[in-house]
């Protein structure tokens, strides 16, 4: 093998390293648990869901609070 096939062969292999560290980070990424819990959490919510307001009338399409 030649001096420039060796110094390819070389920087394909360096190439191919740092894509499996960046695969492997990303797979952890989005495996992990992003944040620490209790093991006696109970399932607590995170958000809270409401639903949305119908416009009243003459509120110019703008949502308001039912009365």
């Amino acid at each position: 093998m030649t001096e420039a096939g060796a110094g390819a062969l070389r920087e394909f292999l360096v190439v191919l390293a740092l894509a499996l560290v960046g695969l492997l980070l990303a797979v952890l990424a989005a495996f992990a648990p992003w944040y620490a819990t209790p093991a006696d959490a109970g399932g607590g919510a995170v958000v809270e869901m409401h639903s949305p307001q119908r416009p009243g009338p003459g509120s110019g399409g703008v949502a308001v609070e039912a009365r």
